[in-house]
């Protein structure tokens, strides 16, 4: 089946997730290659089968030299243990599962295969459409669609779990589209998170060095005061992994000078800190 064809089967079966954003309405159909709303909105799916909600022009950072360089480094099982805790989480019943910021899809590609449930729906959205067309690449049950997690294309109560993984979050979507008795699955970097990298790329003096996610997790226990918190820490062997893509796959490289990546290139590590706070949220019934 080409992958538009999956794409517009992958909708089909769920139509009731997605919701028209010019007038807010679910959409009830599909006409050829687009899908329409009751009142006559339409969207076009691509040759890849993904959809493209974006109702105004948003700027990615992620080209695609540093998501093909993430997925290398996240398929050698960089992040497994932390889509393990999330897993963890999540009850043996088949879950509809969004994932904000999916990036190159390959966390939300590995929990659904943690999960093993045939009739788990997974979602993966991203403003990037370099890592939409790289996730849509994969082997994977999971749909993936451009989309603004400011101006969220689905309908309320859509989703049994929303999973954050570094990304920002609108909590006021996120509660629009999480069902009552869903979980909110938010994983922030801690300070020690790439600790040896970012001792490597910048001086003591730098802002760089260190990195403090107090304003973040405040933010979170502000909206959920009753969310719980547990810290994963772990570290990764590099030898499985080439060192130059771990340097391109995270923002950190932005801010580092020419001499200090030409540097650490020559260097490398022979392993690197893992340490994230997964926060988590269930919604009242």
């Amino acid at each position: 089946m080409k992958k538009i064809d999956q794409g517009i089967a992958f909708v089909q079966a769920n139509l009731g997730l997605f919701r028209c954003l010019v007038c807010d309405q679910p959409y009830d159909a599909i006409v050829g290659h687009s899908l329409s709303c009751p009142n006559g909105h339409q969207l076009d799916f691509s040759k890849k089968g993904t959809l493209y909600f974006l109702t105004h022009q948003v700027q990615s950072e992620y080209d695609a030299d540093m998501l093909a360089a993430r997925r290398r480094i996240l398929q050698a099982g960089f992040f497994r243990p932390i889509v393990a805790a999330i897993n963890a989480h999540l009850s043996a019943r088949p879950q509809r599962i969004l994932d904000i910021g999916s990036g190159e899809g390959t966390p939300l590609t590995d929990l659904l295969n943690l999960h093993q449930q045939q009739k788990d729906i997974g979602i993966g959205f991203d403003i990037s459409k370099a890592g939409v067309n790289l996730a849509t690449q994969l082997a994977t049950p999971a749909y993936f669609c451009v989309a603004d997690l400011a101006q969220l294309p689905f309908t309320a109560n859509a989703f049994t779990a929303i999973m954050d993984v570094f990304s920002p979050s609108a909590y006021h979507e996120f509660e629009r589209v999480l069902a009552p008795g869903g979980q909110l699955l938010k994983v922030v970097p801690n300070p020690e998170y790439l600790i040896e990298l970012r001792h490597l790329l910048f001086e003591p003096t730098d802002r760089q060095y260190t990195y403090d996610n107090d304003r973040v997790i405040d933010l979170f226990k502000q909206h959920y005061p009753q969310a719980e918190q547990e810290r994963i820490r772990y570290e990764f062997d590099l030898s499985t992994v080439d060192f130059a893509d771990l340097m391109v796959m995270t923002p950190l490289h932005w801010g580092a000078t020419a001499a200090s990546l030409v540097a650490a290139k020559a260097n490398g590590l022979p392993k690197i800190t893992v340490d994230v706070s997964l926060l988590t949220m269930t919604a009242e019934k």
